[in-house]
């Protein structure tokens, strides 16, 4: 009769997998979202755990470790796998920090809505450009990289083998930079045609003192805005497509720096 038996160290690094697994799917766009079930997330969880535990030829499995080297390792493997996701997280922060800021200056910082994903209120642009970056992040499938940094992951860090050194921390400041960069780039059109457009009212209210600017401005503003957001989705696919290209190296780079 045939027996199933799996040793006690295999079964601990299968619950290692399943953590940092874990940690990479509650943390990333589209999945962090509160609309999914957790109990999909943890089914998606142990079915990718099980596909990649004999791709990760994991054949020197550690022994088994005491409680608290085994608890250390467990949050390693938590901590690994949520910065793995954070790295993608300041991507879309970006872009979502952008829609804010061209927000306010349209004039639609009290217009807010509900976001699906965060079920919290987001500025009316600022939510249309974060579904134009999903959209597009799962376009070109990005969100293929997250199945090769996994792998990837246990390649460049096995379990049991996280450190937080200088070089992660150096790594993670400079996508936090990069995030104002990118919010930045994407809201260029909309916040220099809306601050050209406040010096042009400016100077007309200086000229023309009968003009009531109050009522003239929001609508113009808003106009404007929606012209030049209309004018930019070319460029904001390109530059979509490029940001999201280069994600997998920042990920690399991430665990290269563990």
């Amino acid at each position: 009769m045939a027996t199933f038996y799996i040793s006690p160290e295999y079964l601990q690094v299968c619950f290692l997998i399943f953590l940092r697994v874990s940690a990479i799917l509650i943390s990333i766009p589209i999945f962090d979202s509160r609309n999914i079930p957790v109990l999909f997330k943890a089914g998606l969880s142990i079915v990718m755990t099980i596909a990649l535990f004999p791709v990760l030829k994991l054949s020197n499995a550690p022994f088994l470790m005491p409680p608290i080297p085994f608890a250390i390792g467990v949050l390693g493997e938590i901590i690994l796998g949520l910065i793995i996701g954070l790295s993608v997280r300041l991507i879309f922060a970006g872009i979502q920090l952008a829609g804010q800021l061209a927000g306010f200056q349209m004039g639609l910082a009290i217009a807010n809505v509900m976001d699906p994903i965060s079920s919290m209120q987001a500025s009316v642009v600022a939510q249309f450009y974060n579904l134009a970056g999903m959209l597009c992040f799962l376009a070109i499938n990005a969100h293929h990289w997250f199945i090769k940094a996994i792998a990837e992951s246990f390649r460049l860090v096995p379990p049991f083998g996280f450190q937080f050194t200088n070089s992660l921390m150096d790594q993670i400041m400079r996508l936090s930079g990069n995030m104002f960069v990118i919010a930045i780039k994407v809201g260029a059109p909309l916040i220099a045609a809306l601050l050209i457009t406040s010096v042009a009212l400016g100077l007309i209210v200086r000229t023309v003192p009968q003009m009531n600017i109050f009522i003239v401005a929001m609508p113009l503003k808003i106009f404007i805005g929606m012209v030049f957001l209309v004018f930019s989705l070319p460029y904001l696919a390109e530059f979509f497509r490029a940001i999201f290209n280069g994600l997998g190296n920042d990920i690399l780079l991430l665990l290269k720096a563990v």
